[in-house]
């Protein structure tokens, strides 16, 4: 029994040593310039406290989920684009010196009609400036065309007034992922940002393979956490045979998958190659799991709340401003009060 212990042991060191490879080394880069463990906790956690039903929580920075990791966040700024179920957060980490921003994945009534609609979204948009580069209109609307990207960008330079032009750390889950990616881009390309750092979690594809090739140039460290067989990773559909003509992720893929045998089973965070579609990576199993979806680094994401977008807070206690469609802006800067 003791020599089949230690074969099993050996077995799966190997094993480890086969899955893992790109994890020490990737281009002679060490990984953790490529990938931080501990930041992925810490941001993962950022993440999941957006679902959060009660804004007064999430604006006090009071909620279940504000804790551990993240406590201490310094938040500025709430926007919730209610005519379009929209959500994002921007504050201040004193612990990491960093702008927070953080985006809200769907809030539908049914997760699996979301995950079905991504099946059929067609590239249907030349992103601005870049030649043959293609995106789902849906997808760079929802952050562009939307009262989302003005709060954001406003939550920010009111942040960096007050901590200087500290780093910018974005990220989202799900779709809340896709519109951090699309804002990273945009507060580079547009606004000229320096130290902005991208990182999301369970995000769908977004572009074809010309979008993501400009994508790469200038956010060359973006992360896409995947979760085993997290299903939402895998759509759109990419289809191998026609590359020029199918969605394609940007790099670089961090996937977190169970290896081991029999009761030895060790989890690995497993940085992929820089194409952006690493066969040997989640696309190398079937995304078929919505559970996987909605539980990431051993943190829910799963909403509280999924039956409506309506606005759960205390008005009296909160600074805010509302517009003619009932968007609502939270804010620590005293230029904002009550709208009766």
């Amino acid at each position: 029994m003791e020599r089949r212990g230690l074969l099993k042991a050996a077995l799966l060191a190997c094993f480890l040593v086969v899955c893992s490879g790109r994890v020490p080394m990737v281009k002679d880069q060490p990984s953790e310039t490529i990938y931080n463990s501990t930041l992925a906790r810490t941001l993962v956690e950022y993440a999941s406290a957006i679902y959060t039903a009660d804004l007064t929580q999430l604006f006090t920075w009071t909620c279940d989920r504000c804790g551990d990791m993240i406590k201490g966040f310094d938040m500025m700024e709430i926007i919730v684009d209610v005519e379009n179920c929209l959500e994002a957060y921007v504050g201040f980490a004193s612990d990491i010196n960093a702008v927070i921003v953080v985006f809200r994945g769907t809030q539908e009534n049914s997760n699996q009609n979301w995950i079905a609609d991504l099946l059929w979204k067609q590239l249907d948009l030349d992103y601005p400036g870049m030649p043959e580069a293609m995106v789902h209109r849906g997808f760079y609307s929802a952050y562009h065309n939307t009262t989302l990207r003005d709060g954001v960008v406003s939550g920010i330079q009111k942040t960096r007034k007050l901590h200087g032009d500290v780093p910018i750390m974005i990220t989202g889950h799900s779709m809340g992922a896709a519109m951090a990616s699309f804002c990273a881009l945009d507060l580079v390309v547009n606004y000229g940002l320096d130290g902005v750092k991208l990182m999301t979690f369970g995000q769908p594809r977004i572009g074809n393979e010309a979008f993501a090739s400009y994508f790469k140039r200038y956010l060359p460290h973006a992360i896409r956490v995947t979760n085993a067989h997290d299903i939402v990773p895998h759509l759109p559909p990419y289809f191998t045979h026609f590359p020029q003509k199918t969605y394609h992720h940007f790099p670089r893929e961090v996937w977190v998958h169970d290896v081991g045998l029999g009761s030895l089973v060790y989890t690995v965070e497993q940085i992929c190659d820089d194409s952006g579609e690493d066969p040997a990576c989640s696309r190398s199993v079937s995304g078929n799991s919505i559970q996987d979806h909605i539980t990431y680094l051993g943190v829910s994401m799963h909403a509280e709340a999924w039956s409506s977008c309506r606005i759960v807070m205390e008005y009296t206690e909160l600074q805010y401003k509302m517009d003619l469609y009932g968007n609502v802006v939270l804010s620590k800067q005293p230029d904002l009060h009550s709208v009766q």
